[in-house]
């Protein structure tokens, strides 16, 4: 009888693999409820679909490049820190669907005015860059946006879906 890496008959490799990968692959957002609020994790690199204050649904996800501290000027390549609402969504953008993030708000605007910078914007909770799906979610291997949060494109889908303009978005660090 030949025998695996894991020391194991390889028919029972070959059915340990496959339920690993059945059980590794996300389960579809299957409930009806709409989030009420979006709470990102920063330090995880997880994003929580929330209704009244427990999770319907956690995905791992990618952050800006320069991701520990808060955005804090254009082109820092960080993703912020702090309370704000998703304010608009576009089924037709480069990347796989994206759903706006109010940034900057006015703490950041203060801020940056302080400073005599510009905060910068154009902050998405978003699917992969168009014609990159197939990536999937090998994407997540290493912090790759200019400050966004990314999902895959199924991903962005169930969140397109569950997700209402006027949703609150909490970035943690």
């Amino acid at each position: 009888m030949k025998y695996s890496v894991l020391h194991l008959p390889l028919n029972h490799t070959k059915a340990l693999i496959v339920a690993v990968l059945l059980f590794a692959v996300a389960s579809p957002l299957t409930t009806e409820r709409k989030t009420d609020r979006i709470i990102v994790h920063k330090h995880a690199r997880t994003l929580d679909l929330m209704h009244a204050g427990q999770v319907i649904k956690t995905y791992k996800i990618a952050l800006g490049s320069e991701p520990v501290g808060p955005k804090a000027r254009q082109g820092d390549h960080r993703t912020p820190e702090g309370t704000y609402v998703i304010d608009n969504r576009n089924a037709n953008s480069k990347f796989h669907r994206s759903l706006h993030i109010s940034y900057p708000n006015a703490a950041d605007r203060e801020r940056a005015r302080k400073l005599g910078i510009s905060p910068g914007g154009d902050i998405f909770i978003h699917g992969l860059p168009n014609g990159y799906g197939f990536v999937g979610a090998a994407h997540r291997g290493r912090d790759w946006t200019d400050g966004c949060i990314a999902v895959t494109d199924q991903e962005i889908e169930e969140i397109w879906r569950a997700v209402d303009n006027g949703t609150p978005v909490e970035i943690l660090p």
